[in-house]
């Protein structure tokens, strides 16, 4: 299994890391800048407020049926059909909400078209992941992969296009970029649509009351938990709505630049995570031991996220400088924050995935409800007074909060024995991180030089700490 996991792994990160750094860093961040701060700012509080509503969208049935097909292959071409004819229905449900609550809080015509251009988009994101979750619930981890970068090839592909062509200067320029994204997630979805069809025996476009309400008493747990997740997002519809006309959206857009990278590398977690959970499902169903797993798991996760969390607080502003023009110093200050969370963020992708896999839903919706609740509370507080930054130090310390209770809930749970060695393997690693970076910062040469000089020093202190050794992974590729 761990063979298996290994070499899946390693194809979905080389797809996702070769593609979607050229879409973040080439276009979506040219983009930013063409559009301006204030623009971009609105359009992502937008996308924020369509992202927290997609609890209606989905209502869980993405993990829940993740987690069901990789125990039973079989209920595929049962279900397939009628979940189907369920999703669509919770789209129309979702777009009523939209438009009720964009009213609510005040939304004007430009503002409630943009939401609603941005909801169908939702739906087919959430669409295209529930397509994906059957492949990854039949380990089709390969095709999955591929299914992965779809969008964002064709997305790169057209944005060349539309800067070349100078499309998003102008007023309407940020709505061009959504009509864009709305083509390359149809596409994608019809792709991934027509693959699953392959691999059901009948297709029929239905909608079953009686399966469609079992299903969704079955995949409440999954909801709730993943509406306590999304008020993460919350963050920039505050910003947006709470500070005055004409300083949110720019403070909105401002955070929108610090996030975007923080929001790139997390994809690289939630791509791990979502190989995870079918395989952890699998062997906890057969009572085989996960341990070995998420030590695993552990040390090819959290190694590069201390690398990126940390390096990314002493070369800041270096890094927004090379993306942004505007509002460099202000993002910078909110990036920092916003990185170091990383670690946090590759924790609960572990540890929330195992818990999901083994139904331990009641606690995780508990924990989820505390830190919404600090999360909330915290940002009305801080961005009232600090503005962004206060967005960015409560989504920094929330992210450790989770990270913390998830780690008590699974110790509870499974009974890990406590790791010392590992534990101190990876304060003693973080520590040299540190002490590499600052080194780095002291060099007389042009900064992507240090850079460079830091993440490749930085994966040499993986090995001689012993975080990483290539024996081990030899051993676990000989004999998993």
């Amino acid at each position: 299994m761990q063979k298996k996991f290994l070499s899946n792994l390693a194809l979905i990160l080389f797809l996702n890391l070769l593609i979607k750094p050229i879409y973040i860093l080439g276009i979506d961040t040219a983009v930013q800048n063409a559009v301006g701060a204030a623009s971009y700012g609105i359009y992502y509080a937008v996308f924020n407020l369509s992202f927290i509503l997609t609890i209606i969208l989905d209502f869980g049935i993405t993990n829940f049926n993740n987690k069901n097909i990789a125990q039973n292959n079989h209920l595929l071409t049962k279900h397939f059909s009628s979940l189907v004819g369920l999703k669509i229905a919770l789209a129309i449900v979702y777009i009523f909400v939209l438009i009720v609550v964009g009213f609510t809080i005040g939304y004007d015509t430009r503002l409630m078209k943009l939401l609603l251009v941005q909801g169908f988009n939702m739906f087919l994101i959430f669409f295209i992941l529930y397509l994906r979750s059957n492949l990854a619930g039949l380990h089709l981890f390969k095709t999955d992969s591929v299914v992965s970068v779809i969008d964002r090839i064709l997305l790169i592909g057209l944005c060349v296009f539309m800067l070349k062509a100078g499309v998003f200067k102008g007023e309407n320029g940020i709505m061009y970029f959504v009509y864009a994204q709305t083509f390359c997630y149809f596409v994608t979805a019809v792709t991934a649509f027509v693959i699953i069809l392959k691999k059901t025996h009948t297709f029929k476009l239905t909608f079953n009351w009686t399966f469609s309400l079992m299903i969704l008493k079955k995949s409440l747990p999954f909801a709730t938990l993943i509406l306590l997740m999304s008020f993460s997002r919350i963050d920039t519809v505050m910003i947006e709505r709470m500070l005055p006309i004409g300083i949110g959206d720019v403070q909105s857009g401002i955070y929108a630049q610090a996030f975007r990278l923080l929001d790139a590398t997390s994809m690289i977690a939630f791509l791990v995570a979502g190989m995870l959970l079918p395989i952890f499902s699998r062997m906890l169903k057969f009572k085989e031991s996960v341990e070995p797993l998420i030590i695993l798991i552990s040390r090819l996760l959290l190694m590069p996220a201390i690398i990126i969390g940390v390096g990314c607080v002493f070369y800041s502003e270096e890094l927004m400088g090379m993306l942004y023009h505007e509002h460099v110093v202000a993002s910078a200050q909110l990036f920092s924050l916003l990185m170091l969370s990383f670690i946090g963020i590759s924790i609960n992708y572990i540890f929330g995935t195992l818990l999901t896999a083994n139904g331990s839903m009641k606690q995780l919706n508990m924990m989820y409800g505390l830190s919404m609740v600090f999360y909330i509370i915290s940002n009305y507080i801080l961005i009232k007074k600090y503005g962004a930054l206060g967005a960015a130090i409560t989504s920094m310390a929330t992210q450790f909060l989770t990270a913390f209770l998830q780690l008590v809930i699974a110790q509870g749970i499974f009974k890990f024995k406590v790791n010392y060695r590992l534990i101190n393997t990876f304060i003693i690693y973080a520590i040299g991180v540190i002490a590499i970076n600052y080194g780095t910062k002291t060099l007389h040469l042009y900064w992507m030089f240090s850079f460079a000089i830091m993440v490749v020093s930085c994966g040499l202190w993986a090995f001689v700490t012993g975080l990483i050794s290539i024996k081990s992974i030899l051993r676990l590729l000989k004999y998993g």
